[in-house]
């Protein structure tokens, strides 16, 4: 389990993510979907099609 300092927003994102984008193309995600700076200090979850990979 990873704490979570206070304050810090967790983003869930729903249904399942290809996860061959790797970091670069989950980031990506996060400026256009979201419009926010994945490196703001957040945490972005994403989950893979057989929901046994998270990241």
């Amino acid at each position: 389990m990873i704490p979570v300092p206070s304050g810090v927003k967790v983003w869930l994102a729903t249904g399942h993510t290809d996860m061959r984008k790797g970091f670069p193309g989950l980031s990506l995600m996060v400026q256009e979907a979201l419009k926010r700076d994945p490196m703001c200090g957040h945490l972005f979850v994403f989950r893979g099609r057989g929901g046994q990979c998270a990241s």
